[in-house]
């Protein structure tokens, strides 16, 4: 093995630990709580154009929230979730369980950079990969994206909702809402939406772009040549 390679293993387990630290006793609350922020999770959901028996993976699953509502929506699709965090993927399987839907959405604990889709589910590419308030939680999250669509079917959607930079709101809601956010480690970045976006370009444009909020969040959507 290469000092590289170790490098990211190590990278790889130390984000592991501390989101499993972060969320040991949060996942408890975590659906509860984040309602009342998390504005657009099922406007993507809802959005995501799923063929019957199409592969849909969801980056960052946390909870399983999202999981089962797609579970829900879109019955003949093929349903898979990885996160970094085990105590995160035992809840989301719990949730699963609950919602009849264990045996149809498969988990599996990876991040982004060191996610092997071959190893973790028997697949090289997905119809659909989406991240829902994930990227302003990774610093390196461009590396991330670019992987993910690599992993992407030709003609495939990457989606995209999370925060805005938050320029245009009120100076009091910035600072309640990026100080709040900083407590569990989320950055909103104005160059991720905007580097998001030169992505697209580069592969032949959006399939969606949904401002929410009047700047408070984004949902993209790019379609892979």
């Amino acid at each position: 093995m290469t000092d590289l390679a170790a490098t990211g293993l190590d990278a790889a387990a130390d984000a592991a630990r501390r989101m499993d630290v972060m969320y040991r006793y949060q996942r408890h609350i975590y659906d509860l709580t984040r309602k009342f922020y998390l504005i657009g999770r099922d406007r993507l959901l809802d959005a995501l154009p799923v063929k019957p028996g199409a592969s849909v993976l969801e980056m960052g699953c946390g909870t399983g929230r999202n999981l089962v509502r797609l579970g829900h929506l879109v019955p003949d699709a093929r349903i898979y979730g990885v996160d970094v965090a085990r105590v995160m993927l035992d809840t989301a399987a719990r949730a699963l369980d609950r919602a009849g839907l264990g045996g149809r959405v498969r988990l599996a604990q990876a991040g982004g950079q060191g996610f092997d889709p071959e190893a973790a589910f028997g697949l090289a590419r997905f119809d659909v990969i989406y991240f829902s308030y994930v990227l302003s939680m990774i610093p390196d999250w461009r590396p991330v994206v670019e992987r993910a669509l690599d992993q992407l079917a030709p003609g495939g959607i990457l989606a995209v909702v999370d925060f805005g930079d938050q320029l245009a709101a009120p100076a009091w809601r910035r600072r309640l809402l990026l100080g709040w956010l900083r407590l569990f480690d989320v950055h909103p970045r104005a160059e991720i939406e905007r580097d998001l976006r030169a992505m697209a370009a580069e592969q032949g444009g959006l399939a969606l772009d949904q401002n929410i909020g009047g700047g408070y969040a984004y949902l993209l959507m790019i379609r892979k040549r």
